[in-house]
Order: structure tokens, then sequence, then C-alpha cells
């Protein structure tokens, strides 16, 4: 089976949504995994808004990108401009696509205006794992 591995800064919302739904949409394809640069937990506000499309990612880890995964995935989905630029080269026969996301950790406002952006993202990233069917 093909690997797939999502990464961005963090590990907490953008590449943590993008391996909810491609365990979903892509399980017959991909084995599927995320991570980031840095470990910066699950982001409450990803799980919430991930739960209202009906997919649980509560039970994922924030992680470290693994090396030995990274070097044997066949695609490679850089979620942000940070991992893009700070992930570790990639073999040749790799394929990288970056999807420029806004971070949703950074939206302001009460709880229901950041819900407002994490939504929209992830409406966004699951258009894009679909895609990749």
């Amino acid at each position: 089976m093909k690997k797939i591995y999502f990464l961005c800064t963090g590990n907490s919302c953008r590449s943590q949504m993008a391996e909810g739904y491609g365990k979903i949409l892509l399980k017959d394809k991909y084995e599927v995994k995320s991570a980031g640069i840095e470990k910066h937990g699950l982001n409450p506000y990803a799980v919430k808004a991930m739960a209202e499309d009906g997919v649980d990612i509560s039970q994922q880890k924030s992680k470290l990108i693994d090396l030995d995964y990274l070097n044997s995935a066949d695609l490679v989905v850089t979620l942000c401009g940070d991992a893009r630029d700070r992930c570790p080269a990639l073999s040749p026969q790799t394929k990288n696509l970056h999807w420029p996301l806004i971070d949703p950790a950074q939206a302001q406002g009460t709880p229901e205006q950041k819900m407002v952006i994490f939504r929209q993202v992830r409406d966004e990233i699951k258009k894009r794992v679909a895609d990749l069917k």
C-alpha cells in the first residue's frame, strides 16, 4: 500500500485534520500519517471542527516527523510554508504537494469566531484530500 504523509509546523490542526480525512477517504489507497516540525499538541478546536463533520480525531497525537516514514512515503503534503521550507529533503521518487492553508490556530476572537476559521480550513482540507482519490 502507498504511504501519504501530511506535514505542518506543530502537527496540531491542519495536518491532524488531513490525517483524519485521509484515514477515511483514502483508506483503500494509502497508509495515512501526519507529523510536524515541532509538537504543539492536538488543538481542541480542530477536534471539535472534525467531530462536527463526523470524524473523530480525539485519539490522534501530535508527532514529530519520522524520517523513516518520510523517506518511504509516496506522497508528502505540506500544509504550511514553514513545513515546506523546513521539511527534510525528500527522495526524488517522492511526490510532494504544497497546500498553503492559513493556520486556524492563529484565529482571534470569541470561541465561535475561531470555530468559523477552523470550519473553513477543515472544509478546504476535506476537499483537497478527497481530490487525492
